[in-house]
């Protein structure tokens, strides 16, 4: 019988090499999603696969980015034992789900300033998907979250040079704020 890799280590690839870095994970994430769209993989495999990459921050990074921006169908009806790989990831799922919605929000703003439908419908999906996880993920985790990412958007905490980092506007920031607040609704 094969051991199971505990939170506390990262998994091993079954070829002995290291846990994926950031471009592995977004190769895997996006063969595994194709995978599951095409009735390759189950709900209940998929969630295997993914519950290893998001224990770890650059899985977690490679798997968001397909799964939040990409055109899979995933996060549009999220099966319940993938949601439950993603809760049991924690605080850096949460952490990263929230970090989406304060970005894609900025940059719908500023796709619309600068007339790029294309991408501001791009960046609205994100924002969407990520508002939408956030409501299904721990609740506490997430409250404490975005009561952080709140406190960023007013100047203060932790998150304020998160936001200054990507010179997001007094607008910008509103909008993220606004954002944070419809999690609740």
């Amino acid at each position: 019988m094969a051991e199971v890799p505990s939170r506390a280590q990262p998994p091993v690839e079954a070829d002995g090499s290291q846990p994926p870095d950031f471009a592995a994970a977004l190769s895997l994430s996006a063969r595994w999603l194709q995978e599951w769209e095409s009735g390759e993989l189950s709900d209940e495999v998929l969630a295997d696969r993914v519950a290893p990459l998001v224990s770890l921050r650059d899985g977690a990074r490679g798997f968001f980015v397909v799964a939040l921006a990409g055109e899979s169908v995933l996060m549009d009806r999220l099966p319940d034992v993938v949601l439950l790989s993603l809760r049991q990831a924690g605080a850096g799922v949460v952490d990263l789900t929230a970090r989406n919605l304060a970005m894609s929000t900025a940059m719908v703003l500023h796709h619309g300033r600068v007339g790029d439908l294309e991408q501001q419908g791009r960046s609205e999906r994100v924002q969407v998907r990520a508002l939408e996880l956030l409501r299904q993920l721990e609740p506490q985790l997430v409250k404490e979250r975005l009561e952080q990412l709140l406190a960023g958007t007013r100047g203060e905490g932790e998150d304020r040079a998160f936001l200054d980092r990507w010179g997001y506007d007094d607008e910008q920031r509103q909008a993220i704020a606004q954002a944070v607040l419809r999690v609740a609704e």
